[in-house]
């Protein structure tokens, strides 16, 4: 399936059902592939509605986001935009959210991410999309749930073709380091789009390559939000918000994590699942990662529930 941009993704979001065979009934179950998933069960879009004239505005997302545009802030070709403004978002906060919504904690140079919560916001004025880098940078707020500073991302969907990584800004987009205070990590931003508060995952050991292998693959690996194939493999950190998604092709069936990133000793949960035509698959393995590992894990077919309560588990690795 050609790659979808970030630019896309909420009409993907948003119009999923009105894209898929019109004609056709629908299926007696309606989750027939790994993207079906994600949609039905992972995190939702938010929307928002007011009028330009209502600037300055607070929006409250449900995990806790607050999002302030103040007067100025939004211009559609460099002018400030008139009428009806709408807002679209999803957090991503927990272990959970992000697996479910097909996204990780991959740096763009491979090194594993641990995420203090990130989020999509998208913005229209009279159903156009309004200008992505701000005249006026917007107030974030994102709940905190650890001392010490954190640092902005932004993402990318074109890693690898057609995967997904983090960032750092644009020049000029705003703040970079953010302290934690009052419980909560707030800045100023200066892009709309992906936006994440992440630390390098600290390990100071010796950093090796994880491969896994699923032999009995019943579809393809899956690319970003699986906007195309269906298997996710995901290495899952122990005691830490890290979502390392290993999606580098490495032979039939097989992907690897980027070359010589991966923390030897760290402890964590390797898990891979998949939706084919309708069935459902799911494996997971709780490891410590080893010098050049190699593992193979074998999918057992199961149920949307088990699948569900497995993720939802992650948040307490």
């Amino acid at each position: 399936m050609k790659k979808q941009s970030l630019a896309a993704l909420f009409a993907a979001v948003t119009l999923f059902a009105a894209c898929k065979k019109n004609d056709a009934p629908p299926p007696a179950n309606p989750v027939q592939d790994t993207r079906d998933l994600l949609e039905k069960i992972g995190p939702q879009v938010q929307s928002f509605t007011f009028n330009a004239t209502d600037l300055p505005k607070t929006i409250s997302l449900k995990g806790g986001v607050k999002i302030t545009f103040p007067a100025g802030s939004l211009t559609k070709n460099g002018a400030a935009v008139t009428g009806n403004i709408s807002v679209e978002a999803v957090e991503l906060l927990k272990r959970s959210d992000i697996v479910l919504f097909g996204a990780n904690t991959n740096h763009i140079s491979g090194a594993p991410l641990q995420s203090d919560g990130s989020f999509l916001v998208d913005v229209k004025a009279n159903g156009e999309n309004v200008d992505r880098q701000l005249k006026v940078p917007i107030r974030v707020e994102v709940p905190a749930k650890r001392d010490g500073g954190t640092q902005l991302w932004v993402g990318a969907d074109t890693v690898q073709g057609n995967q997904f990584a983090w960032q750092p800004p644009r020049q000029g987009a705003g703040q970079v380091d953010v302290k934690m205070e009052n419980n909560k990590f707030t800045f100023d931003f200066g892009q709309l789009g992906w936006v994440n508060c992440d630390i390098f995952w600290s390990w100071a050991n010796p950093k090796t390559t994880v491969k896994v292998s699923v032999p009995n693959n019943p579809g393809s690996m899956a690319s970003f939000r699986a906007f195309s194939g269906e298997t996710f493999v995901f290495f899952i950190a122990k005691n830490a918000n890290v979502v390392a998604q290993l999606y580098t092709p490495d032979g039939a069936n097989r992907v690897k994590s980027y070359d010589n990133m991966m923390p030897v000793g760290a402890q964590g949960r390797l898990i891979a699942f998949s939706i084919k035509d309708g069935r459902y698959y799911f494996v997971k393995k709780d490891i410590t990662i080893g010098n050049g590992m190699d593992e193979a894990l074998t999918l057992a077919e199961t149920t949307e529930s088990a699948i569900q309560a497995e993720i939802t588990a992650l948040d307490g690795l």
